[in-house]
């Protein structure tokens, strides 16, 4: 029984995630969609810490336009390439640790904090809420939030439509159709609602829900899949447009939740 330290490193050791936002349209809409919503609630000159900040995409961009950025990254392979990409950059600090523990950081600290990769690899829900409250503590009261999870059903969607349809729905669901979540997975998906579900009794308010990619990853598998780059970025603008309809959401293997932290009561 490897530990979930082993099994990313294992993973993460052998794919390429420095190319993932930036290899596919897929990818890059999902980079575009995010970015979009960080600048919609990051203050100019923010402090932001990114938990579980990959090869650096996000935290790389948002230092180049003057963000203070600190980076936490569990996975080695990942962190070093982040550290190689990020040299040079001054408002840009990057540690290795877990999203169940960020104790290095006082409460408080940051104006936005982005949990962008480690709710896919979080299947205990001690270790759940561990991430959770860490994220929210270290935040400022009135700063922002961001949660990243994946779709259940985008994944049997994207996933199990090979002749192992019953593979994946045996990995993801229990015979009444509850969700499944447990490491050997790797990666964990939830309902829209189970999700939000995990914030109601915490000192925050949820702003939105948003899918962040759609059906790109499953269109782009059709060998007749074609758009230009001029049709990209109107097919982004208008994907943005729609990206937090209800009726949406779970179609799209990657989703976002933004929430607040309240202020003190006494404020």
């Amino acid at each position: 029984m490897n530990t979930r330290k082993e099994i990313l490193n294992g993973f993460y050791g052998q794919f390429d995630e420095d190319v993932r936002l930036v290899g596919s349209r897929q990818g890059q809409l999902e980079f575009r969609t995010t970015m979009a919503y960080i600048h919609r609630f990051a203050p100019e000159g923010a402090k932001v810490l990114e938990v579980g900040a990959g090869t650096g995409r996000y935290s790389i961009a948002l230092a180049k336009e003057g963000m203070d950025v600190t980076a936490v990254e569990l996975v080695e392979s990942n962190l070093a390439v982040l550290l190689e990409n990020g040299k040079g950059l001054n408002n840009l600090a990057a540690y290795q640790g877990d999203a169940a523990d960020l104790s290095r950081f006082a409460d408080g600290t940051f104006d936005v904090t982005l949990v962008f990769g480690p709710m896919y690899h979080l299947y205990e829900a001690d270790e759940v809420n561990r991430a959770i409250d860490e994220a929210i503590r270290v935040t400022k009261p009135g700063g922002t939030v961001f949660f990243a999870f994946l779709s259940a059903f985008a994944i049997m969607y994207s996933n199990y439509f090979y002749g192992n349809w019953a593979e994946g729905q045996k990995a993801n669901f229990t015979e009444d159709h509850r969700i499944r979540h447990f490491k050997e997975q790797l990666f964990t998906g939830y309902d829209v609602t189970e999700f939000e579900g995990l914030f109601i009794n915490k000192p925050v308010d949820r702003i939105l829900t948003a899918g962040v990619d759609g059906l790109l990853e499953l269109a782009e598998r059709n060998p007749c899949f074609s758009i230009s780059d001029g049709d990209f970025d109107r097919f982004a603008d208008w994907y943005l447009a729609f990206a937090e309809k209800r009726e949406l959401l779970g179609n799209t293997n990657h989703l976002l939740s933004v929430f607040r932290k309240r202020l003190p009561k006494n404020i």
